[in-house]
């Protein structure tokens, strides 16, 4: 049976996983009260502006520790309260400040996910302040939007603080890597290991971010560990600095186990399941507070073998040291930059959705037309999926909304309904389309309290409009193109990669610098992979962009692998081998960039230096597949 295109499958596809029961007990919790408080004491407005900001932070609040989840909800709440300022430009000068801030938005959303979800509120309610009538003035309005972002906030902080993945949200995070790193190992030499090391990039990624944040500051542990002061902003409790010391060195201990492991894989000869145990063992014991116990003796009989033998010794000592300061590698951060291309694409295709869709929307309709702007800003959010799938999910979506909401009995049931939509929105998140009604019944019953009392039909015929805008401006020939948006990225990872190989064959020797060079390797790897996989799945693909990733890839495992080779003994390549690789790294990262056109270096490597040959060919394979010849 043939496979339909990627395009028309993407809108079916569903997440699984278990039901988040902590996460339905807060969103339970965080609207309604929030809203019924307002209500209760008269603030109907008041009210509104604190259930919009409860509603928002019940979005953000993911899987994570307690300090990755403050700041998940406190910028984008900072950054919505800011955007209920446009309610001093009214009318028609809601147009070039809406058009303004949607370029601003969308190019800053390209940074992150927590930069994406701050500039999609401040849009969001920038267009809400500037339409929807509000009786307090935009400074009042603000602050009962941050009080009602506040108290999801505090649930999140007391309510199963580690999000149930059981006790502290740090230390499991550090066992999960050991985990993935036991699977990794397992899967060498099986049509799964490729598979397997993604997944371990991304639980050290998801350890590297509950480990670097003690609140919203941002502060690296690293600072902490070197000196013991108090960081500005939020106090370190006093009994978990030696923990934290504790998990700091571990976790340094399983990235230099995970690099001997991407070397082993890279040689891809299947391995004992003896060699797993050890990290298993080392995942139980970060779990269990204890020590190892006895681990299996090394078998040196490669020198990715030696080495991993040596990082699971390295990794027993920092077990045995309980207290010892944890030498952690600065943070080295990927990803676009919002005046790179990558932003400046997105900022103009978020600025013409969004000023189209204001002009629409000021045309047909003087009174509450802030639906049409905020449906379309929704929709070119870029981290939530193909293009055609979010505009086909968020209709489908809103229409389920509309006639959730039409069917509450009477017109004082707006609380019960927020108060089930909130426990629903964790659950919600897993599908757009599943998520998009219960947001859209949400917001009905806020705009229903403000006092629109127009039918939901109405909105449903607004969301249809802005779809279509959307859907055609987000396919005009220069804003469609995943040239840059994918394209950028893997610029981006390849620099990274450049970066890190440019440290390896220079000699010098294991430690922190390298180890970040990996680590931002990686991650601007995974970025790549995710914006390919999109790419892919857009309703006019012009390019395949999951060969490139794969090439990607095989040159930071190739380096992975070569670093470990020269760490035991075999020499160091010829300074012109290595200034034609990074030449030849460079260039194609500016091709794909758009800042040079496309040329080719005839890079080789000797041809009993298999690592560095093997990144040679896989450069070329890249230029071939993107066209930069």
């Amino acid at each position: 049976m043939p496979q339909p295109p990627a395009w028309l499958a993407h809108p079916f596809r569903w997440q699984r996983g278990p039901v988040p029961w902590p996460a339905l007990l807060r969103g339970g919790l965080g609207m309604g009260p929030a809203l019924a408080v307002g209500l209760a004491t008269g603030h109907r407005s008041a009210a509104v502006a604190a259930g919009l900001g409860a509603m928002f932070a019940t979005l953000n609040d993911r899987p994570g520790t307690r300090r990755v989840a403050t700041v998940r909800i406190a910028v984008p709440a900072l950054a919505g309260a800011a955007g209920f300022f446009g309610g001093l430009l009214p009318g028609w000068w809601a147009l070039p400040l809406l058009t303004l801030v949607g370029l601003v938005s969308g190019a800053v959303s390209v940074a992150g996910p927590v930069c994406a979800a701050a500039a999609v509120q401040l849009l969001v309610l920038t267009a809400v302040g500037a339409g929807m009538p509000l009786a307090a003035p935009p400074w009042v309005t603000a602050l009962c939007f941050l009080a009602g972002a506040l108290w999801p906030l505090l649930l999140r902080l007391t309510v199963s603080p580690s999000d149930g993945v059981g006790g502290d949200g740090e230390r499991h995070a550090v066992a999960a890597v050991f985990d993935a790193l036991a699977d990794a190992l397992d899967a060498v030499g099986t049509p799964g290991a490729e598979a397997a090391r993604r997944r371990l990039t991304r639980v050290l990624d998801q350890a590297d971010e509950a480990l670097r944040r003690w609140g919203p500051g941002g502060r690296r542990l690293r600072e902490v560990a070197a000196a013991a002061a108090t960081p500005r902003g939020w106090a370190v409790p006093a009994g978990r600095e030696a923990e934290h010391r504790r998990l700091l060195g571990r976790f340094a201990a399983a990235a230099a186990l995970c690099e001997a492991s991407v070397a082993l894989l890279w040689e891809g000869a299947p391995l004992s399941p003896r060699v797993a145990e050890g990290p298993r063992r080392l995942a139980a014991a970060v779990r269990a507070g204890t020590a190892p116990g006895a681990l299996a003796a090394p078998v040196p009989d490669t020198a990715a073998r030696s080495a991993f033998d040596r990082a699971v010794l390295d990794a027993t000592l920092a077990f045995a040291d309980p207290g010892g300061p944890a030498a952690v590698p600065p943070r080295s951060r990927p990803g676009a930059r919002p005046l790179g291309p990558a932003g400046r694409e997105n900022g103009l295709r978020v600025a013409v959705c969004v000023g189209a869709s204001t002009a629409a929307a000021l045309l047909l309709s003087a009174d509450y037309w802030y639906w049409l702007p905020v449906t379309a800003a929704f929709l070119v959010k870029p981290d939530i999926g193909p293009l055609f799938s979010r505009v086909v999910n968020r209709f489908a979506g809103t229409a389920l909304g509309v006639l959730l909401f039409a069917t509450l009995p009477t017109a004082g049931a707006e609380p019960v309904a927020v108060t089930v939509a909130g426990a629903l929105i964790p659950l919600a998140a897993r599908h757009f389309a599943a998520q998009t009604a219960v947001i859209t019944v949400t917001a009905l019953s806020f705009v229903s309290l403000g006092g629109d009392t127009r039918a939901a039909g109405t909105r449903l015929a607004d969301t249809a409009l802005a779809c279509a805008i959307v859907l055609v401006i987000g396919h005009l020939p220069r804003l469609a193109s995943t040239r840059t948006s994918v394209g950028h990225r893997f610029a981006v990872a390849l620099r990274h990669a450049r970066h890190y190989l440019d440290h390896v064959l220079s000699g010098a020797p294991e430690g922190p610098e390298r180890a970040a060079l990996r680590r931002a390797a990686y991650r601007a790897l995974a970025e790549a992979r995710a914006a390919a996989e999109t790419g892919a799945a857009e309703l006019h693909a012009d390019r395949n962009w999951l060969p490139v990733t794969t090439g990607a890839e095989r040159i930071v495992d190739a380096t992975t692998a070569c670093a470990v080779r020269l760490d035991h003994g075999r020499p160091v390549p010829t300074v012109p081998t290595a200034a034609l690789i990074s030449t030849e790294l460079t260039a194609l990262a500016d091709t794909l960039d758009g800042l040079t056109p496309a040329t080719r270096t005839p890079a080789t490597a000797p041809a009993d230096c298999r690592t560095l040959s093997d990144i040679v060919d896989e450069l070329h394979r890249i230029r071939a597949l993107t066209g930069a010849r």
